[in-house]
């Protein structure tokens, strides 16, 4: 049973849960069907039987994942009747200079939504729209490992930055679900749905290189692999391969997480690389700004070799602008190997090993 090691913020920690097995599938039989005939008139009856033969007929495997796909949950609670779930901590994680909020915050959820480290739920904000309907709900990644920061399978964090923005009339916005959110004080109810999604789930070896590559909130999700990665302890996983972040953030002010991603690289030098694009106050050697594509330029080498092996899986989650900018990092380098890089990124996609989760 998984335990949490030391934990880089001050949360409690406790006993894991167990997981939930699969659902068995259900199987059907069809009886033998018997047919008469009459010709000339004469009667033959036939019977139609299975055969050994049709019997032994090769069903096809169904394609075995290369993630952690054992045992996942979807869609266990949707917006009709939604898991009422415990806010236990929120806190502001940018500081008061950064240009736009961004908080952490827990909820408690007594082990009623498992979900698995690249997963995420969706929220459904208090209150109704401006025709007497309940919100839409909104699906934000999970920040936190399967376990939670707490350590007791009992919990599930998010990272939401406040939506704020002036409109073409001059009328300042507010994102309904975000300020929601932000705002939550602890003790206070939130609506949650899901958990969904199967696309960023974690691959199943332990030996391989993870490239991860974010936008501010994008995040999410890769600070739950990390955690299982660096800050948990499993009879039946240990990460021996290479996790190698990007993330990408207009100032220093806005920079997520950083305090932990010390104390993983601190811990792990071997296994773990952070890069940070600072976008506002960084520029590349052409006076370019500092973009996640900027920055993965300084490494295009390495990171196409990393590419090479099948044992190389790339995620993405952020914002879309940013796949274009790797594509033009990666054309001319694949070429020079005779590689068209946009047939081999459909062929990594195909293999599980170029996986996208943009807006």
């Amino acid at each position: 049973m998984a335990a949490v090691t030391a934990a880089a913020v001050s949360l409690r920690s406790a006993t894991t849960a167990s997981t939930p097995s699969s659902t068995p599938h259900s199987h059907c039989s069809f009886p033998s069907a018997t047919r008469t005939t009459a010709h000339r008139g004469l009667v033959i009856r036939a019977q139609a039987v299975s055969t050994d033969a049709a019997a032994a007929a090769p069903v096809k495997a169904k394609k075995e994942s290369k993630k952690q796909d054992e045992g996942v949950v979807t869609n266990k609670y949707r917006p009709k009747e939604p898991y009422v779930g415990k806010c236990l901590l929120n806190t502001k994680i940018t500081a008061d200079d950064a240009p736009g909020e961004t908080w952490h915050m827990v909820f408690g959820h007594e082990g009623e939504v498992p979900y698995k480290e690249g997963q995420s739920i969706g929220i459904v904000a208090d209150g109704e729209d401006k025709n007497g309907k309940p919100h839409k709900l909104r699906l934000y990644s999970i920040a936190s490992s399967a376990l939670g920061d707490f350590g007791d399978s009992k919990t599930v964090s998010l990272c939401v930055k406040r939506l704020v923005y002036t409109n073409d009339q001059g009328e300042v916005v507010k994102g309904v679900c975000s300020n929601f959110l932000c705002d939550l004080k602890p003790g206070a109810d939130v609506n949650i749905t899901g958990p969904v999604g199967k696309e960023m789930l974690m691959p199943k070896d332990p030996n391989a290189t993870i490239i991860m590559l974010a936008t501010g909130t994008g995040i999410a999700p890769f600070r739950s692999f990390l955690w299982k990665m660096f800050f948990e302890k499993y009879e039946d996983y240990e990460f021996k391969g290479l996790a190698w972040l990007f993330l990408g953030v207009p100032t220093s002010s806005s920079l997520l997480y950083k305090e932990e991603f010390g104390k993983m690289k601190a811990k792990a030098p071997e296994n773990f690389r952070v890069d940070y694009a600072i976008s506002r106050e960084e520029t590349n050697a052409l006076g370019e700004k500092m973009y996640i594509q900027t920055k993965m330029a300084e490494y295009k080498d390495e990171l196409w070799e990393l590419l090479k092996k099948d044992n190389t899986y790339v995620y993405m989650c952020g914002l879309k602008g940013m796949e274009k900018g790797i594509d033009e990092i990666m054309i001319p380098l694949a070429a020079k190997d005779g590689i068209d890089w946009l047939d081999y990124r459909k062929q990594l996609k195909k293999s599980e090993q170029w996986n996208v989760e943009v807006y």
